[in-house]
């Protein structure tokens, strides 16, 4: 039996199991509320990483039965893991299996940016510059604390170290690693939603989304914050 080459860029996508996510959302949303957030954003995700053509397999990592479905019947391969070892170990797994898979180059990005846009996508993509040697491209988060996105080539040339700190951490370790790091802000993909603030934001950016409504009661009375500049 022969098989297909790989497309040189997989796409992983970490997910948490739904009694889990969104904690600090508790005190807006009830967890039946941040499941149906949750699995809404997955879908958008999914379907944004659908329309880049120069995305090979999308793989979502997650120990979540649900998930793991819903994934699968929106055309994206699933990397179970038997328990939740968090967003770092999830996307490293995710970059291993790519490179056993024969991928060139892996990025990852979150479950809960549903903002994102295939433009960005390909930006993105146009920053990594394949052949250019092993490098790592990042996506800041809003508040330039966090990173949302991580390209890597190849996909274990540099293990994502993601939480409180991690875009000053990612840059260090690239400068570490002697590996060409481009900074790319892409303001879709920089708002992932885990705050009150970050909620309102989606509120306003989904408005007329069906997938969305049921929020507009619960967060009517939140501060969105502004979307940022678009990239140049």
């Amino acid at each position: 039996m022969t098989t297909a080459l790989a497309p040189a860029t997989w796409a992983i996508v970490p997910v948490k199991a739904l009694g889990e996510v969104k904690q600090r959302l508790a005190g807006v949303l009830l967890p039946a509320a941040r499941r149906r957030l949750m699995l809404a954003m997955l879908h958008d995700v999914l379907a944004t990483l659908a329309q880049v053509d120069r995305l090979g397999p999308v793989l979502v990592v997650t120990p979540d039965t649900e998930v793991a479905r819903i994934a699968l019947e929106l055309g994206a391969r699933v990397l179970r893991e038997e328990g939740a070892r968090g967003h770092s170990a999830a996307a490293a797994a995710g970059f291993a299996l790519a490179r056993a898979g024969g991928a060139v180059q892996a990025l990852t990005v979150p479950a809960d940016a549903p903002c994102v846009t295939p433009g960005e996508l390909s930006c993105l993509l146009d920053a990594a510059h394949p052949g250019a040697g092993p490098r790592v491209i990042l996506v800041p988060a809003r508040d330039g604390d966090g990173t949302n996105a991580v390209l890597a080539a190849p996909p274990d040339a540099f293990p994502p170290s993601f939480g409180p700190g991690s875009f000053a951490r990612h840059l260090a370790q690239a400068e570490a690693r002697g590996l060409a790091c481009r900074v790319v802000e892409l303001p879709g993909l920089a708002l992932d939603i885990d705050e009150p603030r970050d909620l309102a934001a989606l509120v306003a950016a989904k408005q007329g989304d069906p997938a969305y409504a049921f929020l507009q009661m619960q967060c009517g009375a939140l501060d969105p914050i502004s979307p940022g500049p678009s990239p140049s």
